[in-house]
């Protein structure tokens, strides 16, 4: 048998009741019917309460570059009250089976690095068709869009080499070494053929084992060998632009060195002169902002760029002239 709705007169009784105690409480102690300014913080805390992010990067083992991107990425999920899992693997097949596990688990947003992009487009669209807002960094900015991503969060690496090229020429530089420590990386390749655009010199790539250090130092230094010429070697990470440094020693070379990307230890080499400048793209930036992006998604429904334009996170040039500028926050591990 159902039981019937009560009776009009209660739901009447009902809101006098709630009526008088809202006045009661208005004179008594000045409080707010709408509620406190601390209930609707509550209540924003509230909507982002438990959220899980998960980052899903092309980062190899032992790659320093990706701690920055770790950490900004951390910050940015303890500021918020994120869950945040961070996940990675080189290999493009597996990494988007990484971004499949975030789908199976539910995330509530997923960011993604683009080094080789037709491998997400199929993960990405996954994470589409479940609800998942998923945004881009540092890698694939001429991708992001066709892939479906909502934002994007990096450097231009076709403006970056171009930049690259000109520093060059004001150096008087002639030929130039483009190292690729990963083959096929549409970020890295971008950087070598933006520099190759604008350097008035010759420029040669050279692809290296970007997982094993001691063969990228041997490989460099066999090639500046071969070719004396070569007055300029630059490396696309900091890790590499360390390793060059060696190669140059090692092989008697006068070449100079210069270098995409910052840790300590590279903003050490660049005090020290052994490095003449490293072109910075603000790792930590980059993991912070993807992050939070997503938080302000969920929580408010902001979309940088609007959802067309891209967040520039560099490029900056580091040289031994402003270099103390950044060495503390190098030293703290967060550039």
């Amino acid at each position: 048998m159902n039981t019937p709705p009560p009776p009009h007169t209660s739901v009447r009784r009902t809101r006098v009741a709630a009526a008088l105690a809202a006045v009661l409480c208005l004179l008594v102690s000045g409080c707010s019917v709408l509620g406190t300014a601390g209930d609707e913080a509550d209540a924003a805390g509230g909507a982002a309460g438990g959220m899980k992010v998960t980052l899903v990067t092309h980062g190899g083992k032992g790659d320093a570059f990706w701690d920055l991107v770790r950490r900004g990425a951390e910050a940015a999920a303890a500021k918020d009250g994120i869950d945040l899992t961070y996940v990675s693997d080189a290999d493009p097949a597996a990494q988007a089976d990484l971004v499949r596990d975030a789908v199976h688990a539910k995330a509530d947003g997923i960011a993604v690095t683009l080094a080789k992009p037709a491998a997400m487009r199929g993960p990405v669209a996954q994470a589409k068709a479940a609800g998942i807002p998923v945004v881009g960094l540092n890698s694939g900015i001429d991708a992001w869009r066709p892939t479906g991503l909502l934002e994007y969060f990096g450097q231009d690496e076709s403006v970056a080499g171009r930049a690259v090229g000109d520093k060059l020429d004001a150096l008087k530089a002639r030929h130039a070494l483009c190292v690729v420590h990963e083959r096929g990386n549409v970020a890295l390749e971008a950087r070598c053929a933006g520099m190759r655009k604008t350097f008035g010199g010759d420029t040669d790539n050279l692809y290296v084992d970007g997982s094993d250090m001691n063969a990228v130092t041997a490989t460099i230094a066999s090639r500046l060998r071969q070719d004396t010429s070569i007055d300029e070697v630059v490396t696309l990470g900091a890790q590499y632009g360390l390793s060059a440094v060696k190669a140059v020693r090692q092989s008697g070379s006068r070449a100079k060195v210069a270098t995409f990307d910052l840790d300590k230890d590279l903003v050490t080499a660049v005090r020290d002169g052994e490095v003449q400048f490293a072109v910075d793209q603000q790792p930590y930036l980059q993991g912070y902002l993807a992050v939070d992006a997503l938080w302000l998604y969920r929580t408010n429904g902001n979309v940088s760029g609007g959802g067309t334009a891209p967040v520039l996170t560099g490029p900056a040039f580091v040289t031994r002239s402003n270099v103390s500028a950044v060495a503390r926050f190098a030293a703290a591990g967060t550039r």
